[in-house]
């Protein structure tokens, strides 16, 4: 004779949650193992049950073992559902980059999505170019608390108050969202400075910068400062060129998800002039640039130089061993994640401002040198 028996779920409150999930079978029939059956088989009251998953309040070590022992006799697992929100926590954080095709951002996800782990976070990843409602469903989560906090890694043309309204920890890669929000990135002035640096004194005199469009590095009053400070890089080689009298240029090469407008830069730039003797890139505008160059029969590096600017895993494949200024993506996962956990933690304890002092850190940026320049 079949025997059955309902399993069922109690939804769980905020506080005190108690639930019936976890599965056993007994005569032949499965039924649902909850708390008052820990509680029974450890002899306490089911609150104590509770204080040990929760992992809150205080139970002697005496009473912790006798609740253990009875819970691992029973095969129970505590409900990770209602135990997130006794804690008002998902353990899950929001990772929005531009898209994850671009190798950098590749990159940058995979750090994240380790150093989160190993704090006991779930990542869950936007790309904003290929998800049809770009941020918007990511942050509508964020403020229904399905996440624990957003990291914020493409270009927002949101208010501030958009952002500092979410009510929830946002860490921001490579932009400024508003005030009070940390912000972390590379030390980008470094990498213009190394680029520098590296080119000049190699007797360059036109140096060519490919990247994306300017509209995304000033979209703010430059006195507010600017909410793309990747323009840093940008901004110090070309104030080092101009002291030391090297022509630069700049030219745009679409969005940061559109590799095909960087094969077409690199061919205009080959195209519309001559004399450039240096080409500072992307890991992708460089690649483009090799090849660009060896097809045209342009020497590298004795006629043109090629630096590019992430140094991923791209700047090995590009026919040559590229010249990089590597940005540190386990560096930078390590610092977002600080913030990251200072902010949940602050939440925690009730969002005491004396807690959390949000602010932009720098991650040094390091020079690795290949094929494409001269010693």
């Amino acid at each position: 004779m079949l025997c059955m028996i309902p399993l069922y779920m109690v939804t769980p409150t905020r506080r005190g949650a108690s639930e019936k999930r976890d599965y056993g079978s007994k005569g032949g029939c499965t039924v649902a193992i909850g708390m008052r059956d820990v509680a029974k088989k450890a002899g306490v009251s089911p609150s104590t049950v509770s204080l040990v998953v929760n992992q809150a309040g205080y139970v002697s070590d005496a009473m912790r073992a006798k609740v253990e022992r009875a819970m691992e006799e029973l095969n129970y697992v505590p409900n990770e559902l209602a135990r997130n929100l006794y804690h008002d926590r998902t353990n899950m954080v929001g990772v929005i980059v531009p898209t994850i095709r671009h190798p950098f951002f590749s990159s940058l996800s995979a750090s994240l999505q380790h150093v989160f782990m190993q704090h006991g976070l779930r990542t869950l990843l936007c790309s904003t170019v290929d998800a049809e409602t770009g941020e918007a469903k990511y942050v509508d989560m964020a403020r229904r608390h399905m996440m624990d906090g957003l990291v914020v890694a493409a270009h927002s043309a949101h208010s501030e108050r958009y952002w500092t309204s979410i009510g929830r920890p946002i860490v921001a890669f490579d932009r400024y969202l508003a005030d009070g929000i940390a912000s972390v990135g590379s030390d980008h002035e470094q990498g213009g400075m190394m680029i520098a640096q590296l080119l000049i004194p190699s007797g360059v005199r036109h140096v060519v910068m490919v990247g994306g469009p300017l509209s995304q590095f000033h979209d703010m009053p430059i006195a507010s400062g600017t909410t793309f400070p990747t323009v840093g890089y940008f901004m110090a080689l070309q104030r080092e060129c101009l002291r030391a009298a090297v022509r630069c240029d700049y030219v745009e090469a679409g969005t940061v998800s559109d590799m095909s407008a960087y094969a077409q830069a690199i061919h205009d730039v080959f195209s519309r002039w001559d004399d450039v003797d240096a080409v500072v890139s992307s890991d992708i505008g460089a690649a483009y640039c090799v090849q660009e160059a060896l097809r045209r029969g342009v020497s590298i590096p004795r006629d043109l130089q090629v630096v590019a600017y992430d140094g991923t895993y791209l700047a090995d494949f590009a026919g040559m061993r590229l010249t990089a200024v590597r940005q540190d993506c386990d560096g930078i996962a390590a610092v977002i994640a600080t913030h990251m956990l200072d902010g949940i933690e602050h939440d925690s304890n009730g969002g005491d401002d004396g807690l959390r002092r949000p602010r932009r850190d720098v991650v040094p940026v390091t020079l690795v040198r290949g094929e494409t320049t001269r010693a």
